[in-house]
């Protein structure tokens, strides 16, 4: 299985970015999403940038990321990285609601 990090773009290399993930710089190809602005937020598998994120949808999958390192560990007080989850009702489907 391969889990996609969010990645912020601090610099340019050609057709290449610099990418911050947990303070580590990766060379990230940008052959699919094109050239991006430096601050620009990414999902990225193999070192390959696949969708540009907004800046809420990367924090929140870092938390999603974060939460299932802590749980690996034994840790179960992990509700605070699923704020946008937690006290929210689920709802079906728009086709499935008639």
């Amino acid at each position: 299985m391969c889990i996609g990090l969010p990645m912020q773009i601090i610099g340019q290399r050609g057709e290449m970015a610099v990418c911050l993930y947990r303070g580590l710089e990766n060379l990230i190809d940008m052959m699919l999403v094109g050239e991006q602005p430096v601050g620009t937020w990414l999902l990225v598998f193999l070192d390959t940038a696949r969708e540009v994120l907004s800046e809420e949808k990367a924090r929140q999958i870092t938390d999603a990321l974060e939460a299932m390192r802590l749980a690996m560990q034994g840790e179960t007080q992990i509700d605070h990285l699923f704020a946008d989850l937690v006290d929210r009702e689920p709802t079906l489907p728009e086709f499935l609601q008639s």
